[in-house]
């Protein structure tokens, strides 16, 4: 199985590749090429002894997305993008990456022709919601989004539905909930506080908390992504039907919520490294967000998530932190 991950040097495209080559493929069968592709090169994957191509290319360039697809990849993972808040401050470089990127990506599969029709997964948001919302959203609700950057994945998910019922390629939409922990440096991403207020003080540092504590949002983990994306590339076509955008399953919790886990399992001392600075822009983008999901058709699929904060803060400490924190 040859397999392409568009976005391979994101925290996300990273423990994909990982945990790839440590199943040895997807399903029953067996990987025996990987294709990495970013902006910039993605680093060699470690254990693999197949066929590995690693390329620093941007897709929003014409000719680039011709090029990665040539050698016909079984599956394709497309994560790349820039974040929420970054496509909200740069209106020319939202469209240009996550739109005009997606879309000269799902031509240049449909010009391969002859039979090529491989999976693709494409990973969508919970931004493609806007407010207001009912107090659970269901399956069926409608997306109306309020950033950019959820306009931007909103059209991709009807491009991808569109190539597929034409028979271009066989695509499913991940609406992947506010990835948290997440591991590294502070991004540009509106979301990016839900992690920030848990990460730096586990590191010793002080983290700003940009909103009110009672904001309500819809977490799951950087190990609950990558099981999201593996399942979504298996899944059988006509378990998917015609509907090929998915809400995934995740956690609604508070700001508080997350701080009330943070001392349960760390303590005081580290909470108190939170600093709170209102930020009005930050808590205007997250306000029009969704906060709860029925994601009832996800769970009949076969998707999982966390069931408490709890779990998301002890697997960031054991994935990232070797198991220790600064108390």
């Amino acid at each position: 199985m040859h397999v392409l991950i568009l976005g391979a040097a994101g925290m996300v495209g990273q423990k994909l590749t990982s945990a790839l080559i440590a199943d040895g493929g997807l399903g029953n069968d067996a990987l025996t090429r990987l294709s990495l592709v970013d902006v910039i090169e993605p680093a060699a994957p470690v254990g693999f002894s197949g066929v590995v191509d690693r390329l620093a290319a941007d897709l929003s360039v014409p000719g680039t997305a011709e090029q990665v697809v040539a050698a016909r990849p079984d599956v394709i993972f497309h994560l790349a993008a820039i974040v929420s808040g970054e496509a909200e401050a740069d209106f020319d470089k939202g469209y240009r990456i996550n739109l005009d990127g997606t879309r000269y990506l799902f031509d240049a599969i449909r010009l391969v022709g002859d039979g090529y029709c491989p999976r693709v997964v494409f990973t969508s948001s919970i931004a493609v919601f806007g407010a207001p919302f009912p107090e659970l959203i269901p399956d069926d609700y409608f997306t109306t989004p309020l950033t950019s950057y959820g306009t931007q994945k909103a059209i991709g998910e009807l491009l991808l539905s569109d190539y597929t019922r034409r028979g271009f390629f066989d695509g499913v939409a991940v609406r992947l909930p506010t990835i948290c922990v997440r591991p590294g440096k502070p991004n540009k991403a509106a979301s990016g506080f839900f992690s920030n207020i848990i990460r730096e003080p586990l590191n010793g540092h002080e983290a700003v908390l940009p909103v009110d504590e009672s904001v309500r949002h819809w977490f799951a983990s950087p190990r609950a992504a990558v099981g999201f994306l593996k399942h979504a590339a298996t899944l059988a076509s006509d378990r998917i039907g015609p509907r090929r955008a998915i809400s995934l399953p995740g956690l609604s919790c508070t700001v508080g919520d997350e701080i009330a886990s943070l001392r349960r399992i760390a303590g005081d001392a580290v909470v108190a490294r939170i600093r709170r600075e209102a930020d009005p822009t930050i808590a205007r983008i997250v306000a029009g967000w969704p906060a709860d999901f029925e994601a009832r058709r996800a769970a009949e699929l076969g998707f999982v998530a966390e069931t408490d904060f709890d779990e998301i803060i002890k697997a960031h400490i054991e994935d990232e932190l070797g198991g220790r924190f600064v108390a």
